[in-house]
């Protein structure tokens, strides 16, 4: 075998040695590749949140009574505004205009003959947390309290009664019954001696408390 067979032969050897080499690579990358799920790339378009939805009826001194539709979370004054705003007879002193509304709230807004009229009859809308019936239908937005049985004692209520009183939460009820378990309020006054308490709060709750 001459020089040049020699070169010729060498060269088919290393051909053939280099396509087992492809041959093997390709098989396993087809296995690899056969192995792998394809995963398809979903496009999520976002979705508008669904509001939920109250109905209330509000009557009285307002321009445009009636029931109206509004959403979740909305407050006493949101339905007033809805109605087209206050009649100018309107008073709104007793009632709390940040309330949030529930589905079936009644709401009527009082003039203030009305209200004169309840302070007459020794009625007084204290609170806003509960329902009262003025002048003939329940209203969500208020309460109706009898003052001839309404005061309550600062030094024997509970804490429920206490945050009866307006501008009294859970923490100054706290508060009060802690000062009166050193010292029992001696006059009603000395509860402005209660951190958080000042004249201010005072002049709005002393027609409503006793010791």
């Amino acid at each position: 075998m001459n020089h040049k067979q020699k070169i010729l032969v060498l060269a088919t050897v290393s051909i053939c040695f280099l396509y087992i080499i492809y041959v093997i690579t390709f098989e396993k990358e087809e296995k690899v590749s056969a192995k792998e799920p394809i995963v398809e790339e979903k496009i999520v378009e976002p979705q508008e949140p669904i509001m939920e939805k109250y109905k209330v009826d509000i009557k009285g001194q307002v321009a445009k009574p009636g029931v109206y539709e509004i959403e979740k979370d909305s407050r006493i004054i949101d339905v007033i505004q809805l109605a087209g705003g206050l009649k100018k007879d309107a008073n709104t002193d007793f009632l709390n205009l940040s309330k949030k509304v529930e589905d079936g709230t009644v709401i009527w807004v009082y003039t203030k003959k009305e209200i004169e009229q309840l302070k007459k009859t020794k009625t007084v809308i204290e609170y806003i947390e509960r329902e009262c019936n003025c002048p003939d239908v329940s209203n969500s937005a208020c309460i109706n309290k009898d003052t001839t049985n309404s005061k309550v004692n600062i030094n024997t209520a509970t804490i429920e009664e206490l945050t009866t009183l307006n501008g009294i939460g859970e923490s100054k009820a706290k508060l009060i019954i802690e000062y009166r378990t050193k010292k029992p309020f001696e006059k009603i006054e000395d509860i402005m001696n209660v951190s958080g308490i000042g004249e201010s709060a005072y002049e709005k709750i002393k027609n409503f408390i006793t010791v």
